[in-house]
């Protein structure tokens, strides 16, 4: 079964002409796809046509299986369903200048962090470029007519640039003109620090916001906790960040979890501001969510602002990350642990009887 959420216009038409159907309703059933619909709503494709094409292609690989709304913020964490079986987890995020979507680029992860539940059952499979789209058209659907998705974060389980083919096909497919057509500006991508895939994406002309993971103020604590620091050195890291703004004219977004007893005292602020002088950036300091499996602990709102005004002091952007979604699981990989922990126990109880 072809996967149409996941070609271009061209491709699709294309698609519709080698099949036997005229090239012209490809454009029709590109238009609905995006609108997130499904073969019985593209009410001007004749009735025939609809019921071959649901014997030979995929029009949306996502559905919603939970949602999940806050009472604290209007904040909704979704878990999606995919063709497979697969599940994967976005966050839908209401801000003032607009409506917010972290997706999942990958089913689960294989980068190892271990302050991040996505990675604790490793890397299942990659995304297609159709199935991230797919978490969009998803959420728009749930908004409704008055509302859709303005901004759209790949910060859900996965490592993006580990699935660098997909993920930059999901960019194209974004700024489609009859598609959603969303701004490439209004898409950010964090990356624990793939040195060489940063450096192709600059080259890309894809004008994301890059947010790169740090989380540590030099490489031997970055060891301790991101596997990938073994292979690639902060210096590394932060060359490829200046090339990064040099040829796209971003500043660079750093993501630092604060880790209590591993990174978050003043004097690792300091550090870390003597990393980042010259360099175009902002530093998004966010309070770890504690992670049982890992035995790490969070930090103390005094930490935070302590930490945050030695930044400031040293004339380095930052900010503290508003929390959202603490009572949903609102953290990526927390609700899809939670489901799969369920099941488990579900088949394990099943065996018993």
């Amino acid at each position: 079964m072809t996967e149409l959420s996941r070609l271009y216009e061209s491709e699709v038409r294309e698609w519709c002409r080698q099949e036997g159907f005229p090239a012209f309703r490809g454009g029709q059933i590109f238009q609905w796809i995006h609108r997130g619909a499904d073969w019985d709503e593209m009410t001007n494709l004749p009735a025939g046509m609809r019921e071959a094409l649901k014997q030979k292609a995929v029009a949306q690989p996502v559905r919603i299986l939970q949602s999940r709304k806050s009472s604290v913020d209007d904040t909704v964490k979704f878990l999606f369903g995919l063709e497979d079986g697969n599940c994967v987890e976005g966050v839908l995020m209401h801000y003032h200048h607009g409506v917010t979507l972290c997706i999942s680029t990958q089913v689960g992860c294989r980068m190892g962090c271990t302050f991040c539940a996505s990675t604790l059952e490793g890397c299942i499979r990659n995304l297609t470029a159709g199935e991230m789209l797919g978490e969009i058209l998803c959420a728009n659907r749930f908004l409704g007519a008055d509302t859709r998705v303005h901004n759209v974060v790949l910060m859900g389980s996965g490592e993006p640039l580990d699935n660098y083919e997909e993920v930059t096909r999901f960019f194209r497919l974004l700024r489609e003109p009859d598609g959603i057509c969303l701004s490439l500006r209004n898409v950010s991508l964090s990356t624990c620090g793939l040195v060489p895939q940063m450096y192709r994406l600059a080259d890309e002309d894809l004008p994301v916001t890059l947010c790169v993971s740090l989380h540590a103020p030099n490489d031997t604590i970055r060891r301790q906790t991101m596997p990938i620091a073994q292979r690639y050195s902060m210096d590394e890291i932060l060359k490829a960040c200046r090339y990064y703004v040099e040829k796209t004219g971003r500043r660079v977004i750093f993501e630092y979890a604060l880790i209590g007893g591993v990174n978050a005292l003043p004097a690792q602020a300091r550090e870390l501001a003597g990393h980042l002088r010259g360099l175009q950036c902002h530093v998004n300091l966010i309070p770890l969510n504690t992670v049982r499996e890992r035995k790490l602990n969070g930090v103390t709102e005094r930490e935070v602002q302590n930490f945050l005004h030695e930044l400031e002091q040293c004339h380095v952007s930052a900010t503290r990350r508003r929390e959202m979604g603490d009572d949903i699981a609102g953290a990526c990989g927390q609700l899809r642990r939670s489901v799969l922990h369920d099941e488990a126990v579900q088949e394990s109880g099943s065996e018993r009887t």
